[in-house]
């Protein structure tokens, strides 16, 4: 699942009448997946907008946390959606790149599995189910916090930091994830835009030192890269 940018249209935002649940994950996953049903398997479908090429940059900048290029790298697709990362990985070509999937919803699941039977794909809740999730060189968790729907800031703040933390117990070299900005001409509220000072306090205290800000590919997130070391 994936949820919109900053230029996404406004017909399915929040629960389009949906009854949300009591977490920010469930919030999340009802809007994401109504996205799929308005527009079935495309960009469109799992929230992105713009262009096919704004959406591949995405993909581009999130694979670019790994730092092998040659070597058998295993890679998680935190938040897989319709697999659309690992068409990417097909169309462009990664040599050594294992791809395996994870989301929470069923819908997604479904039709990822449909496409890519050969591919592991894991239904896991890792904030309820840890143990259930094994781990990976890298994960990458792309589209997942970008949108809060009707979560306050601090609910979606809480619910960020321990997913991430909880993401990175199961990565053996790092992970990426993006995030809204703040430095754009206006916020959206139903987006999340998280403040550099404020993530890097938060990283450099529970997670790692060894991190990277990306805000230089002309969205209207920025990525972030964390390591276990240099």
């Amino acid at each position: 699942m994936r949820p919109s940018d900053e230029g996404a249209s406004s017909d399915v935002r929040a629960s389009e009448g949906a009854v949300l649940h009591d977490t920010p994950q469930a919030a999340i996953v009802a809007a994401c997946e109504a996205y799929l049903d308005l527009h079935g398997d495309s960009y469109l479908g799992v929230g992105w907008t713009k262009s096919q090429a704004e959406v591949d940059r995405r993909y581009e900048v999130m694979l670019d946390v790994v730092r092998e290029t040659d070597a058998d790298v295993s890679l998680l697709d935190f938040g897989c959606g319709l697999s659309h990362l690992h068409e990417h990985i097909r169309r462009t070509g990664r040599a050594g790149l294992r791809y395996a999937g994870l989301d929470v919803s069923e819908k997604f699941l479904a039709a990822s599995r449909a496409k890519f039977p050969e591919t592991p794909f894991y239904d896991v809740d890792v904030l309820e189910h840890p143990d259930d999730l094994p781990g990976f060189h890298y994960v990458v968790l792309n589209g997942v916090f970008t949108l809060k729907v009707h979560n306050s800031y601090d609910e979606m703040w809480s619910y960020f930091t321990k997913l991430v933390q909880a993401v990175f117990a199961k990565a053996e070299r790092g992970i990426a994830f993006n995030v809204m900005s703040k430095q754009v001409d206006w916020e959206r509220e139903d987006l999340f835009h998280v403040p550099f000072d404020a993530l890097a306090s938060f990283l450099t205290a529970k997670i790692s030192r060894h991190f990277v800000i990306r805000h230089d590919y002309g969205l209207y997130e920025y990525t972030v890269y964390v390591y276990r070391q240099t």
